[in-house]
């Protein structure tokens, strides 16, 4: 009966059961009469017919009638159906008792409590009603509570056994619900419909745990398996709801935390040493709870003699995220959750450079009690002596773990080895820590056993190496260290060629590429890097470069970009344009939020040199993996508070971007280069004296040879006369086209064909089996997205993406530009040529039947009244040089990226001087918007080489066959 809409009418809404669904919602509008009631006469109401009634509706009603909308029948079976099939059949199938989809039925029953509890809050204020037997919406009508009821869990302990049952009150009084004919409508939180009255309940009481008591006075614990029950079940109830007990005891208890970090080995597949896991907990007393950032309460379950103590623990937020900051400073970032991996060696390295200061601070740390092997957790720290004898310089060494002392010596080959473990005279294992192997294995390398007899006693070096000496005792360690690591990278020329990350929106010049490769070196080397290309070679794509692969590498802190506030949008506008998938926070303004646990959320954080100094302190306090500073002669001057505020940040890689590294005097340098490698140029008494002076006073050659060749592997400059001469601008451009009503009727038609056809097959055959039908389909899909007389040569009807190519067609050549246009259907192309035939305009023409092609090159590239050059992909995707053209028209995209820029550079090229415009014209809501968009999801599948379609198609899994089909 449908409810005219011009006399009054009333939304309602109504609850009935569905056989499988359980309580459903649905919203009518029902007819008034002349007295205002509720009459008989009334129809449904859903998103498409709802606006005809909108007088009668506010937001709230357009909101339930949506939500509703996604829970009725028929909608779940769209959703969760990948095949058409009909609404019994799905029922029956997916709900048959033995072989029904259990795995299935859960996702469902979740997707419509989700839906539910965001449905039953608006109902308040609304016309709610029960849906009759005969399917009368307005059976009985239903009100809400006024107010949340509350629940009381009961248990009560005797000889035998344990009673539990809740009781419910409302309004301070206790609801009689059990055996009252009482419904849970909605489980999470729970809504109970009792009588006519819905209720909902403070805390967000779970309706799992009133369920087995509506038709139930109480649940019988019997003794032999009350531990466990207490412990799995009544802990939790504790925590989160109140709980009356009679028999045992609840505790509130009010303890300070104290961090517990322990670690334990894993093993990879093949059951190598692969990670290292830290879990962090609290102990609170005597009790220890994991992490858990949502867990205002824990419980722990005590046994004193023959009866329980349930202590009740709230915990200390405050205390517990400071716990987390602290560690997140120190390298160990546990985000969310209460566990954090990382690298083995990596692991044992961080225990050894933080578990001392961490115990002093009140940390315990330990090993996880099921692991084989026990580790050492002390201080570990070498002292080295080196004392010049007539032929040699003895080293004398001694190794402490601890309180053990070692000998250096039996240290040696492990290190030489690779071997990471020595075995100390308690039996605990000492993990030789890897900046040992860093510094010393070079040292080690080059010196000899001192023998006396067959017994080794000391090491020694030989003389001809005194520049390692001297280095070693003018330096400090990290001196030393660096200093190790410059003679491995003098030959830094032959840095390891890196892909690009796959997830990068663009390709690198030869000389930015070599740019990211170094930039990847000395990141693995775990060094900073000046990168001081002239303005305008590209430093910040370079930088872009590497932050992507970072994120793909999975580094998982935040990197901070410092630059001059007037490149921040450029830098927001690049990283867009080339790394879309990186995540920018800009923290900049007066208004800024001033709490970096946020920056986790993130890639990348954008902030200026202003904020920077300004913010120093709080700043600080995060452990960066990248700290880059942009436009870097911002720091020239060491003493300036930029300067000193920037070396406080903490970061495991820093990188500075400049044009002009030296402006005014050496020291520029210096304050540049020791930002991103603290130490390397001494400090600046010793730089001063040592380089300064006599480089700038008395122009000495040598010691501006020796400072070049320390700065050498760490700074990367490119001047604009040395790169080839570039090419000009090319800019791209994505055409999408809308196709017309005939053509998207015909369009639509044979989609359903297809995806009916296709999904059958798959569902009887397997994906790998119904290639071939699916690259039909698809082909099939893709000329009608262009034209459909490509398929049906009588078609008299138009093509949107037609009409778009003549219309842009005719404005350029109407300014005078030339165009190329590439179709990899001749049938395409000999359509348009019927197109410009009609108009009389003229066009060289190329494709794979072509005898004179170049001919027809050299007619295009000569007369400069023809301005149209059709060509089909394949016959002239590559081996053209067609520099007439600055317009390049790509009518309908091959999959493979590659093979575009192929066609593309026939006018990009060396030789083009004019900036060039390229459009690749994409038919909007076809398989040609759903595949590209499907490339761009799938990274891997996007990095690959695919040459032909076929192999596209054979790279698809049924979800995505899905997706394009929709």
């Amino acid at each position: 009966m449908h409810v005219s809409k011009a006399k009054p009418f009333q939304i309602i809404y109504s609850l009935y059961g569905h056989e499988y669904l359980g309580y459903l919602i649905e919203s009518f509008v029902v007819q008034k009469d002349d007295h205002g009631r509720l009459t008989l006469q009334h129809q449904n109401i859903s998103a498409k017919n709802a606006p005809e009634f909108a007088e009668g509706l506010d937001e709230t009603d357009f909101r339930l009638i949506e939500l509703m909308d996604q829970i009725q029948h028929d909608t779940i079976v769209k959703t969760f159906s990948p095949k058409k099939i009909s609404t019994t059949d799905f029922y029956l199938k997916v709900y048959d008792p033995e072989k029904g989809d259990k795995a299935l039925q859960e996702r469902i029953d979740a997707f419509i409590e989700t839906r539910k509890s965001e449905i039953l809050p608006l109902l308040r204020d609304k016309m709610i009603f029960e849906m009759g037997n005969d399917g009368e919406p307005t059976w009985r009508q239903v009100y809400m509570s006024e107010e949340k009821a509350t629940v009381l869990f009961h248990f009560r302990r005797n000889e035998d056994n344990t009673h539990y049952f809740p009781t419910i009150k409302y309004k301070g009084e206790k609801l009689d619900f059990q055996y009252k004919n009482a419904m849970i409508v909605c489980r999470e939180p729970a809504w109970m419909l009792l009588g006519n009255c819905l209720y909902d309940f403070e805390k967000n009481v779970d309706g799992n745990k009133l369920k087995p008591f509506l038709n139930k006075k109480f649940i019988t614990i019997p003794r032999k398996v009350e531990e466990m029950y207490f412990k799995k079940f009544v802990a939790p109830l504790v925590e989160s709801y109140d709980v009356y007990a009679k028999g045992f005891e609840i505790t509130c208890d009010e303890l300070q935390p104290e961090p517990v970090l322990m670690f334990s080995e894993m093993t990879d597949s093949n059951g190598n040493d692969g990670e290292l896991e830290f879990t962090l907990c609290y102990a609170y007393g005597a009790f220890t709870f994991e992490a858990d950032p949502q867990q205002p309460v824990s419980v722990a379950v005590e046994t004193v003699g023959d009866s329980y103590v349930f202590h009740r623990i709230r915990r200390k937020k405050a205390c517990e995220q400071a716990v987390v900051e602290k560690l997140k400073t120190l390298g160990l970032n546990f985000g969310t959750g209460n566990r954090h991996r990382v690298p083995r060696q990596e692991g044992f390295q961080w225990l050894a450079d933080h578990v001392e200061a961490l115990r002093e601070q009140g940390y315990t740390i330990r090993q996880q009690q099921q692991d084989d092997k026990r580790y050492f957790l002390g201080k570990s720290s070498i002292n080295l002596e080196i004392t010049e004898n007539r032929d040699w310089f003895d080293i004398h060494a001694i190794v402490r773990f601890g309180d053990f002392e070692v000998a250096f010596l039996k240290l040696r080959n492990l290190i030489l080895q690779k071997k990471r473990e020595f075995t100390l005279p308690n039996g605990e294992v000492a993990v030789i820590p890897e900046e040992w192997f860093v510094r010393y294995s070079e040292l080690l390398a080059f010196t000899e056993e001192q023998r006396n007899g067959h017994v080794s006693e000391n090491l020694k070096l030989q003389k001809h190496h005194l520049a390692l000496i001297k280095e070693l005792e003018q330096g400090n360690l990290a001196q030393v260290t660096i200093s190790r690591k410059l003679e491995k990278l003098r030959e830094f020329e032959q840095i390891e060629d890196v892909p690009l990350p796959q997830g990068f929106n663009g390709t690198l010049r030869p000389y930015q590429k070599a740019g990211y490769n170094w930039m990847l070196f000395l990141n693995k080397y775990r060094f900073g890097g000046c990168l001081a290309d002239d303005m305008g070679l590209g430093k910040t794509v370079q930088t872009l470069a590497l932050l992507q692969q970072q994120k793909e590498a999975g580094v998982e802190q935040a990197s901070l970009l410092v630059l001059p506030t007037s490149l921040i949008y450029n830098w927001e506008v690049e990283a867009r344009r080339f790394t879309p998938e990186l995540r920018i926070f800009t923290y900049i303004g007066t208004s800024r939020e001033k709490d970096i646990s946020i920056f986790q959320n993130y890639d990348v954080i954008l902030t200026s040199y202003g904020i920077a100094r300004i913010d120093i302190d709080l700043l600080k306090q995060y452990f960066f993996n990248y700290v880059i500073l942009d436009e870097s002669q911002a720091i020239k001057n060491p003493s300036s508070n930029i300067a000193r505020a920037v070396r406080k940040f903490n970061a495991r890689n820093r990188l500075i971007l400049t044009g002009t590294p030296l402006e005014n005097s050496t020291m520029d340098l210096w304050s540049q280069i020791s930002f991103v490698n603290p130490g390397l140029l001494g400090n600046q008494h010793f730089f001063r004296h040592e380089f300064l002076n006599p480089i700038e006073k008395k122009h000495d050659e040598v010691k501006t040879q020796r400072l070049y060749n320390i700065i050498k592997p760490f700074v990367l400059r490119r001047h604009k006369s040395q790169v080839a001469r570039e090419l000009p601008e090319k800019v791209d451009h994505v055409q999408y086209c809308d196709m017309s009503e005939t053509q998207q009727k015909i369009y639509e038609e044979s989609k359903s064909y297809y995806r009916n056809k296709i999904l059958d097959y798959i569902e009887h055959n397997g994906v790998s089996q119904s290639q071939l039908l699916l690259l039909q389909g698809l082909t099939a899909l893709r000329q009608l997205a262009n034209h459909p007389r490509m398929i049906d040569e009588g078609y008299e009807g138009d093509s949107g993406k037609m009409e778009d190519v003549i219309y842009k067609l005719e404005s350029i050549l109407g300014e005078n530009h030339k165009v190329l246009i590439f179709s990899q259907f001749v049938k395409h192309l000999q359509i348009l040529k019927s197109r410009l035939d009609k108009k009389k305009i003229k066009y060289a023409y190329l494709d794979g039947s072509t005898k004179d092609r170049q001919a027809q090159v050299e007619k295009f590239q000569e007369n400069e009244k023809l301005q149209i050059f059709l060509i089909s992909l394949k016959a002239g995707g590559v081996g053209l040089n067609l520099t007439a053209a600055d317009y390049v028209f790509i009518l309908d995209p091959w999959w493979n990226p590659a093979i575009e820029a192929q066609a593309i550079d026939r006018a990009h090229r060396i030789g083009q001087e004019r900036k060039v415009f390229t459009y690749k014209f994409i038919t909007r809501d076809t398989v040609e918007e759903k595949i590209l968009a499907l490339q761009h999801d799938k990274r891997k599948l996007a990095s690959e080489l695919i040459t032909t379609e076929e192999s596209f198609v054979k790279s698809l899994s049924k979800e995505d066959i899905m997706s394009i089909l929709v």
